[in-house]
């Protein structure tokens, strides 16, 4: 599996292409995507021009959400610094944002491992109403000392995210959280987090007002579920997302023999390793239960291997 389309909706709202020759058309109705493309770069379009265009219109003020697509380089693993920069001089010109997407870049545009990021941790500052913030790819990424009063949804899409960053994670000062997903992914590409640095995330003192947990994408599934099954966690999440990972059915079984399982609203385990008496076992809970996309072992050398979903 391989990200190939991008955001069709953010923020609660469609998302449309920045045409910086028509400008902001509707603030209030559309989400703005920009991105550079090969159409813009023959012209020679830089991403700062695109972004300097967006951020002079009149109508900017009033935007609540923004997805930064491809900026230069990023095909190449350049990072997104210069485009936080812009966006951090901007901060009193944005006084509406809300929501906020880096990185909606699918695989035909930089590999997900590819894509490089930075230390995010001034916009978080420079934007304290900022609702949500999602990130694509994980080099380089670094989220600092984050205490935010009105974040409530913070995603993570990566192939292999570092310890170090789930570790700033769990230290975050997050009082609003509704919503947290990280994709763990692999250790082939930076993803040496493991279930420790995760538990933190499942004694249900962190963050009092989540609802929805999402690891997903991770090599680790099976740990992370027998983990959840025992912890506190369940005694406050309306969603478990375990989606896009390796999960098999030590791990599911964890979970079916936990009693406050059927107290969540949905368990999301769409592609996994389950065998098809486990998918039948989870499909009797009483909750939403999505098992779809079921994946076979890889056998080679005598050994059988499972991958997660997204990786490069």
């Amino acid at each position: 599996m391989a990200i190939d389309s991008h955001a069709k909706e953010f923020g609660g709202m469609p998302v449309r292409e920045f045409d910086p020759e028509t400008g902001i058309q509707d603030a209030w109705g559309v989400t703005y995507r920009l991105t550079l493309g090969y159409d813009k770069e023959q012209q020679g379009m830089t991403f700062s021009d695109l972004l300097e265009k967006y951020l002079s219109d009149p109508k900017v003020g009033e935007v609540t959400a923004l997805v930064i697509g491809c900026w230069d380089g990023a095909y190449e693993g350049e990072g997104v610094v210069s485009v936080v920069d812009q966006l951090l001089d901007a901060s009193d010109l944005l006084t509406s944002l809300r929501h906020l997407f880096l990185g909606d870049i699918t695989y035909e545009e930089s590999e997900i491992s590819w894509i490089g990021q930075t230390d995010v941790s001034p916009l978080l500052r420079s934007f304290p109403q900022l609702e949500e913030l999602r990130i694509r790819g994980s080099n380089n990424l670094s989220l600092g000392r984050v205490n935010h009063d009105h974040l409530k949804k913070l995603i993570i899409e990566s192939g292999g995210l570092g310890a170090d960053v789930v570790q700033e994670v769990t230290a975050a000062v997050l009082p609003e959280l509704e919503h947290l997903e990280l994709w763990l992914g692999t250790d082939d590409y930076g993803g040496d987090a493991t279930i420790a640095d995760v538990e933190p995330l499942l004694t249900g003192v962190l963050f009092p007002k989540l609802k929805y947990l999402g690891l997903r994408n991770s090599i680790f599934a099976d740990e992370i579920a027998q983990a959840i099954a025992a912890a506190p966690i369940l005694n406050q999440v309306e969603v478990v997302d375990l989606s896009l990972g390796t999960l098999g059915d030590a791990g599911a079984q964890a979970l079916l023999d936990c009693n406050r399982l059927n107290e969540l609203k949905k368990l999301d385990l769409h592609f996994h390793y389950l065998t098809d008496e486990m998918c039948k076992k989870l499909s009797t809970l009483d909750l939403e239960v999505d098992v779809d996309d079921q994946q076979e072992p890889d056998e080679y050398d005598g050994e059988m291997n499972r991958y997660c979903a997204v990786s490069e």
